[in-house]
């Protein structure tokens, strides 16, 4: 089905009702969220002054993930996503709570903040898998599906330039605690656009095995096909080795760039920039033809954004960086997501969304450790880099894998004969583009 260029196309997926109310309550929700992820790790390194207590702090957010999301992906499998996920954003509306009475009251402790961080990172490994396999049950046309996962990481991107631009103003002015308090009140907005939602039941197979037997049942089947390895391989490497960059960010911006909490707010905020940009490219793109070629070139340009950025340290030439580096990042993730979402079978979605939340999310605590140690021997620009050429090499990898990709795919979609433009998007990235016959899959 053709839908009509410009703004049409990009916001297609709102003329269904209930991703339209998804759409608008999590766009308020995940500004208040990007605040708090911004005041936190700068309460952390005002509290302490450490950057190894930042890596742990993050670790501790982050660890439930690679260790719970296994889990998390059988019951969202085996129960209804809509109810995973409304539970998850009650729960995160008690944690933020929680964290700012502690931080308005003035006896917030790094002890609390650890303890609520893996709070958090344990509704998270449930919420994720969860919320982006809800998507397919708001979209009814599974042809939408790509602008919808496009249009969920534009609302992402939109709140993570809104958000720390708004959380560095106010860090500078009223104090952390009334970051935490926004982002309590947000989830308000979210809850009751679910609550207002009419949710068809899903249909659910009765399943007698054990837990255990499901987990193992998704593990091969996440990584026996290879092209979904490939991919949530390649989401591990950056986020193991790249993404920790963002732990690092408030040391960056005091002690390369001499700034302060505005600093690192804008700087964040040029990243989310970036990754807006690269959501409504996607957004705006009315097939899913030659998607493929999208991630190994994104994961190149984040892990060059950063290479870059180490060496230098004048601050309007790294915000423009922080612009690549931000749209590298989503780029690679928001495919990765939509070719997921589109292969995977649906009796085993929130199995395989669990493993891809665990790429981008499980590995990210051991990134952070790692990056906190490292830089506390070898600085914060060197640990910078590090983790920016082993993104590039892994793009390298990914890109020496394509032609596999091509021979496994191809059959597969001739037989199972849906959308034919994924499998063109991973057959032909590395392809001339006159071959006329892989261009009309």
């Amino acid at each position: 089905m053709k839908y009509p260029s410009g703004i049409n196309t990009i916001f297609r997926s709102l003329k269904y009702r209930n991703y339209r109310l998804f759409f608008s309550g999590q766009s308020v929700s995940l500004i208040g969220t990007w605040m708090q992820r911004i005041a936190l790790p700068w309460m952390v390194y005002h509290m302490t002054g450490s950057a190894f207590l930042l890596g742990v702090v993050s670790f501790a957010g982050q660890i439930p993930t690679f260790l719970l999301s296994p889990f998390a992906g059988v019951i969202t499998d085996r129960f209804s996503r809509y109810k995973v996920l409304l539970i998850t954003q009650i729960i995160s509306l008690v944690q933020a709570s929680i964290l700012a009475i502690l931080a308005l009251t003035g006896v917030i402790e790094i002890w609390h903040i650890v303890f609520l961080s893996i709070l958090l990172g344990c509704v998270n490994t449930f919420d994720v898998p969860s919320r982006h396999s809800f998507v397919i049950e708001m979209v009814e046309k599974k042809e939408d599906l790509g602008n919808a996962i496009a249009l969920n990481s534009m609302m992402f991107n939109s709140a993570r330039l809104i958000g720390p631009s708004i959380a560095g103003l106010i860090l500078a002015t009223a104090g952390e605690g009334i970051c935490f308090l926004i982002n309590a009140v947000s989830y308000i907005f979210v809850i009751i656009s679910l609550i207002m939602m009419s949710v068809r039941p899903r249909k659910i197979p009765k399943r007698e095995s054990h837990m255990f037997k499901e987990i193992k049942e998704g593990l091969n089947y996440t990584f026996g096909y290879a092209p979904i390895k490939h991919l949530i391989l390649l989401l591990g490497i950056v986020s193991l080795m790249g993404s920790s960059y963002q732990v690092l960010m408030p040391v960056f911006a005091k002690e390369v760039l001499h700034g302060g909490s505005d600093t690192f707010g804008f700087l964040m905020g040029a990243a989310g920039l970036g990754a807006l940009l690269g959501a409504v490219y996607l957004a705006s793109r009315e097939s899913l033809l030659k998607l493929g070629r999208i991630i190994p070139a994104a994961a190149a340009l984040f892990g060059a954004g950063l290479i870059v950025m180490s060496f230098l340290k004048v601050f309007p030439v790294i915000l423009v960086l922080m612009v690549f580096v931000g749209l590298g990042l989503m780029l690679q993730t928001a495919s990765s997501n939509t070719i997921l979402q589109t292969i995977t079978d649906d009796d085993k979605r929130g199995r395989v969304m669990s493993f891809y939340t665990m790429a981008i999310m499980g590995t990210a605590p051991f990134g952070s450790l790692f990056a906190g140690f490292l830089a506390k021997y070898i600085g914060t620009p060197w640990t910078i880099f590090v983790g920016g050429l082993t993104c590039v090499a892994g793009a390298l990898i990914f890109l020496n894998k394509l032609p596999e990709l091509k021979s496994i795919v191809r059959p597969v979609y001739i037989k199972m004969g849906i959308i034919p433009e994924v499998a063109s998007g991973i057959q032909t990235a590395s392809e001339p583009a006159t071959q006329s016959s892989d261009m009309s899959i």
